[in-house]
């Protein structure tokens, strides 16, 4: 998927369905909830509320994605679920408390099994759990003993605030409620969180990768001139359903000029013989994210042009991951891309020495063929959140993905890996995954 900081489109919301992987360890939960904690100030109370179910039109409604935020505290994929926080209440039975939504026969009929107070409590690591009617009382009494409350929102530079979200109406409520009481700005705690990733997270993440593996795997034994890109995505979707997984994000795949257009996402059109297939699609495995993009010949085999063009984005892609390390800031990762990117143009031909010496800094040349970020944070969610003004650490997953798209010519190459960045250097997700020319096409043949 694309780069934090360029223009992309809004991803659907419905690509992610509740429950079909193996239950997680609950000490994920107990230990991001723990790494909480000491980011609150005395008497202080969080609150964090499930996302809505979205409506269609009549009776329908879109499947549900759980806020990201809820379930790296809980672990719970379930609507209508609120999780309280209060480290210093003067009952310790009030220090952390789930609300989960009370099951009945008819909903149990209509939409089936809802967790219990038991399997909450297996799940998550919480031993309070109580039903959503006990939440107004009980909350009351504890924004009594609460100084200031910290509340949740969708703080990510890019996000669409149109639809108005449960925390967003929650937010309303209780300022009008609680008028005197401080309140502050949960996003920034759970951004710093979650940036660092643990080794329960990176497990979630492999197997996230190795669903995209698949996938990819099988689209390289499927394609062919004549196969419509709808066909494409089909057998991705057979390998990351089966898999317990889904699509990460919308999925591109994109035919010969389709792969210039940056939001494109009509999949829908024939492959042609001759034409490059730029495929931006990956998998989620438990709300965890993976990102790959591969360019790759319909018939098969490479041109003398595309393998040029090809072999100058894997350059671009290998020396930025060897960039990607603890200490340096995204913006000057991005500007050491840009510059190796701009020796790529040179040497194709793309780009001269004097469009380069006049370039506008604010708009240098290169960004004719090279118009977005070179990566962005990966986690709960593509693009995951986080503050990419401070350097990159130990334990970021970033995205590599750069890219050269010559409209004119009907021809695009993007690659993309994820990286996990260390202190003993990057450490590739996806090395496993085919990328070489030469592999690429003998797994073809094959």
């Amino acid at each position: 998927m694309n780069a934090e900081n360029s223009a992309w489109r809004t991803l659907p919301p419905a690509y992610t369905r509740a429950m079909r992987y193996a239950p997680i360890d609950p000490q994920l939960f107990v230990e991001n909830r723990a790494r909480l904690r000491p980011l609150l100030p005395p008497r202080s109370l969080a609150v964090l509320n499930a996302n809505d179910i979205l409506p269609t039109n009549a009776d329908g409604t879109l499947g549900f994605v759980q806020n990201s935020d809820l379930f790296y505290l809980t672990g719970v994929d379930q609507e209508e679920t609120i999780l309280l926080l209060f480290p210093d209440a003067a009952d310790e039975k009030h220090r952390e408390i789930l609300f989960l939504r009370e099951t009945n026969d008819t909903i149990k009929i209509w939409e089936g099994h809802k967790l219990t107070k038991d399997e909450a409590r297996k799940r998550t690591g919480i031993q309070q759990v109580r039903w959503l009617a006990d939440f107004p009382a009980l909350f009351r009494q504890l924004m009594c003993e609460a100084e200031r409350v910290f509340l949740n929102s969708n703080e990510h530079k890019r996000a669409s605030d149109d639809v108005e979200t449960r925390d967003g109406r929650f937010i309303r409520q209780v300022r009008e409620q609680f008028p005197l009481h401080e309140f502050r700005r949960l996003a920034p705690l759970m951004h710093q969180l979650r940036l660092v990733k643990s080794a329960f997270e990176l497990e979630l993440i492999r197997k996230a990768t190795a669903l995209t593996a698949h996938g990819f795997d099988r689209v390289l034994k499927f394609l062919q001139p004549g196969v419509n890109e709808l066909e494409i995505e089909a057998e991705f979707a057979h390998e990351f359903i089966r898999g317990g997984g889904g699509f990460a994000y919308g999925p591109i795949v994109a035919s010969g000029p389709n792969a210039c257009v940056l939001h494109y996402g009509n999949n829908d059109q024939p492959c042609k013989k001759g034409h490059l297939l730029l495929l931006d699609v990956a998998s989620s495995y438990a709300n965890y994210r993976s990102d790959l993009t591969r360019t790759i010949p319909v018939n098969g085999r490479f041109s003398k042009r595309q393998r040029a063009v090809y072999d100058a984005v894997l350059r671009v892609l290998r020396a930025s991951i060897a960039l990607c390390v603890p200490g340096k800031l995204p913006r000057e990762w991005q500007k050491e891309s840009e510059l190796l990117m701009e020796k790529e143009l040179l040497d194709l031909g793309l780009l001269k020495r004097s469009q380069i010496r006049k370039q506008d800094p604010d708009r240098p040349a290169l960004k004719k063929y090279f118009m977005h970020g070179i990566g962005h944070p990966m986690g709960l969610d593509v693009h995951d959140v986080g503050n990419t003004n401070e350097p990159m650490q130990a334990g970021w997953v970033m995205t590599v993905e750069p890219g050269i798209y010559l409209p004119d010519e009907g021809l695009a190459v993007r690659l993309e890996n994820d990286v996990v960045v260390t202190d003993r250097g990057p450490l590739d997700l996806m090395a496993d995954i085919p990328i070489e020319a030469e592999e690429i096409e003998e797994r073809m043949r094959r």
